[in-house]
């Protein structure tokens, strides 16, 4: 019965792909999701989201699905460097620049897209993507996407970890907080891009920011958040796209793989709600930690404690 379930629907070459895809994904999304998770920058990720849609529609139009891609890549960067350096500067508070960038190039995306006749249906597509229709060439950019970001993480880990946990700490050491903040932001647009073809630019979001929150849950400890965060987002793939196969295959019930997977990253995360508290309480007896001990702060020892944690934000 379990073979059925997750197995069986992956012997078709078409979700085999998605699969991989998919896996590709939440393994990409859920690392760098801690790094956005720990700087509570899930309104970047969202802004991001919504600003690599005139891309997608201008390169749409331009060379129809193969321009899909560059096209959110040119705007991902864009909006970036944008980002950056306005929040760089006092006068303008980081919330309103997201806001700016967020609804004028959105705008400009549903302008353009309502130029065209099958307004609504194109729409959709940009929107919440097409996992199942995606081929190796769609899963080889991703896999350079996520060699690459690896890569780079690896390169920068103690960079980035210090200016998470520590912004005046890195300034003070010499390091360039602006070029950190923008090699973060560059990875996250990235991440976005990878992630558009696949489930849209507005379901990647989920992918980013549900399976970190959820190891977060879980555990205090950095790279236990990390792990729990890459196999999470690539277990919830894999049972979104086999429960929406199996409900649109054998119940006749038609459900959106992107949206499914993302539900099923959800439930992962209503689930640890509940689990959270009782593993942190197990934390505390065995380190014998008073009750208020439970937030997150500076990284002491590879482990999430509170501290003088000064994230919150590119800054």
């Amino acid at each position: 019965m379990l073979s059925r379930l997750l197995v069986d629907p992956f012997a078709l070459p078409f979700m085999q792909r998605a699969l991989v895809e998919v896996l590709l994904l939440g393994a990409l999304a859920g690392g760098v999701g801690v790094f956005v998770v720990l700087r509570r920058l899930a309104f970047l990720a969202d802004a991001l989201t919504h600003a690599v849609f005139p891309g997608v529609v201008i390169g749409y139009l331009v060379s129809r699905e193969s321009g899909i891609v560059p096209g959110a890549l040119v705007f991902a960067i864009l909006a970036t460097v944008l980002f950056t350096a306005f929040a760089a500067r006092a006068r303008v508070s980081q919330d309103a620049v997201l806001a700016i960038l967020l609804t004028s190039f959105f705008g400009l995306g549903v302008v353009l897209v309502s130029r065209q006749r099958s307004y609504t249906a194109d729409l959709t597509t940009f929107l919440f993507g097409r996992v199942l229709t995606v081929d190796s060439t769609q899963i080889a950019q991703t896999a350079v996407v996520a060699v690459a970001v690896s890569l780079a993480m690896y390169a920068l880990r103690k960079e980035l970890l210090l200016r998470t946990f520590d912004q005046q700490t890195a300034q003070a050491m010499g390091y360039r907080v602006v070029l950190l903040d923008l090699t973060l932001n560059l990875i996250i647009a990235l991440v976005v891009v990878a992630a558009v073809k696949a489930v849209g630019t507005i379901l990647s979001i989920a992918l980013l920011v549900v399976p970190a929150a959820t190891a977060r849950l879980l555990s205090d400890r950095l790279l236990v958040v990390t792990g729990l965060a890459v196999l999470l987002g690539m277990l919830g793939g894999w049972l979104g796209l086999a429960a929406s196969y199996e409900a649109s295959i054998n119940h006749g019930v038609r459900l959106a793989s992107g949206a499914t997977v993302v539900l099923a990253l959800v439930a992962f995360y209503l689930l640890a709600l509940g689990i959270g508290p009782l593993a942190r309480r197990c934390r505390r007896r065995r380190m014998k930690l008073p009750p208020e001990v439970a937030d997150v702060g500076e990284l002491s020892a590879g482990r999430l404690v509170p501290g003088t944690h000064t994230g919150g934000g590119v800054r």
